[in-house]
């Protein structure tokens, strides 16, 4: 096995504990998967995550809709939504799935989270939308889900759940507790009078901002003679 497929395994296994530590999930009902080249690699069904080990994690190939993996356990009852998002969107390199309680209380009321907060931006528009109703583990399920997505980055699934991708893992857990943050303040405010929702054209603006978040412009840095520079070792500034 790569050194890199290892790695993703042992990372799985860490964002699968890091749902249950953040409170966005209970249990084994969530799962995680991760692109690793041509293949999907997926948590197993019905596994503790503290049992898990990474020869564990199952692997799919992303061109082979069968079902068919490698490994000794199966993979994730979810693994169809999960393989769809990871072969038909190109953004996607991670899927996390959960059942957070703010999410799914939104979801049972089949409500989309609109934009309540500027960073309704983060998932792509201005809304999450909550995706139909089907049993677990369905293609139906698998259909709805990526079409609630289409544009997305996150949605809600009905009386079940929420979904977000990312580019790596890391993004796409962020993206799920970010949902969860964001339902929660939806929620409360539902219990409030009124909410002020924002127009398209705010949320247009935030996600224009969002493009150029975090980086550094070097135009806007000082020369480098004028750069303050650290105090030595042992010496303190004036």
């Amino acid at each position: 096995m790569k050194k890199a497929e290892m790695e993703l395994r042992r990372e799985i296994i860490a964002r699968c504990l890091e749902m249950n530590v953040n409170g966005i999930n209970q249990g084994t009902s969530g799962n995680v998967s991760a692109r690793f080249e041509d293949r999907m690699l997926i948590s197993p069904s019905a596994t503790p995550y503290e049992a898990l080990e990474p020869g564990m994690i199952a692997s799919m190939a992303l061109d082979d809709t069968s079902g068919a993996w490698e490994g000794p356990q199966k993979p994730s009852t979810e693994w169809r939504f999960h393989h769809s998002l990871l072969r038909e969107r190109p953004d996607a390199g991670a899927v996390v799935h959960a059942h957070p309680t703010y999410c799914t209380t939104l979801a049972i009321a089949r409500r989309e989270i609109p934009a309540c907060h500027y960073m309704i931006a983060a998932f792509g528009g201005n809304n999450v939308r909550c995706a139909g109703y089907a049993r677990f583990g369905t293609e139906e399920l698998s259909a709805m889900a990526v079409e609630a997505m289409r544009d997305r980055t996150a949605c809600l699934l009905a009386n079940h759940g929420m979904i977000a991708i990312g580019e790596t893992l890391a993004k796409a857990m962020w993206r799920a507790v970010e949902l969860e943050t964001i339902a929660r303040q939806y929620y409360l405010s539902l219990q409030l009078d009124r909410q002020i929702i924002l127009t398209d054209g705010e949320v247009d603006e935030t996600i224009a901002a969002f493009k150029g978040y975090g980086l550094q412009d070097d135009a806007e840095r000082p020369p480098k003679s004028k750069r303050q520079k650290a105090p030595a070792r042992g010496k303190t500034a004036a």
